[in-house]
């Protein structure tokens, strides 16, 4: 891997990354409605798909996604119908009047959790067009494995949102820890909450293709 594309590529990715985003936000949303663990195992989930993407763009099937009208707008409507299901239930569990519990999430809580931030990492479309339009630009093809350096940059940008977003991550958590001393307090948070999911929902129907970042 040419050092000199590898640090201009972190360059840009900590610039992304830092920059409050619809991935920081899911994580920020979960983080005031289930708590800091499962916020903290939601960015590992969604780090994980973000990175199923770049395993993708690897072996080509990001270049179909950013080509194909009709590829495109099934992961879209996917990642967006998902993202939506989860702010519904979240605004009911915050209308029923139901505080969501503080201590650390079941084991068997732990893999659902993990599923859903992948989930809505793997079919987020402007991370996968950003991929498959920028990652490119940072290959020296004159080194060979293309596919193996491809990988490297997404480990890149793995490391960088899995650190960004846990520090998102702890912050909400230690603010949720306020807001639960009051059952109507987290209500409203947890209905404030769905709101945030629903609204990123919705923002990825309006995604465009040409849209990156």
């Amino acid at each position: 891997m040419d050092v000199a594309r590898l640090l201009a590529f972190s360059a840009v990715a900590l610039a992304l990354i830092v920059v409050p985003g619809p991935s920081v936000l899911f994580v920020v949303s979960r983080a005031l409605s289930l708590g800091r663990q499962a916020a903290l195992i939601t960015v590992v989930g969604n780090a994980a798909g973000e990175f199923g993407q770049v395993v993708a763009v690897a072996v080509g099937v990001g270049a179909l996604v950013t080509t194909s009208v009709a590829a495109f707008t099934v992961v879209k409507l996917l990642g967006a119908a998902y993202l939506i299901y989860l702010g519904v239930q979240t605004i009911r569990r915050g209308r029923a009047g139901v505080p969501l519990p503080t201590s650390p999430t079941p084991p068997r809580s732990h893999g659902r959790v993990v599923w859903q931030g992948l989930v809505v990492g793997a079919t987020n479309p402007k991370s996968m067009v950003f991929f498959a339009a920028v990652l490119p630009q940072f290959v020296a093809p004159g080194l060979g494995h293309v596919p193996l350096q491809l990988l490297l940059l997404g480990l890149v940008w793995v490391g960088i949102a899995l650190l960004s977003d846990s520090a998102w991550a702890l912050a909400a958590g230690a603010a949720r820890s306020w807001f639960s001393s009051s059952p109507r307090r987290l209500g409203r948070v947890q209905t404030g909450s769905g709101m945030v999911m629903i609204g990123l929902g919705v923002g990825l129907v309006l995604t465009s293709r040409s849209a990156s970042g």
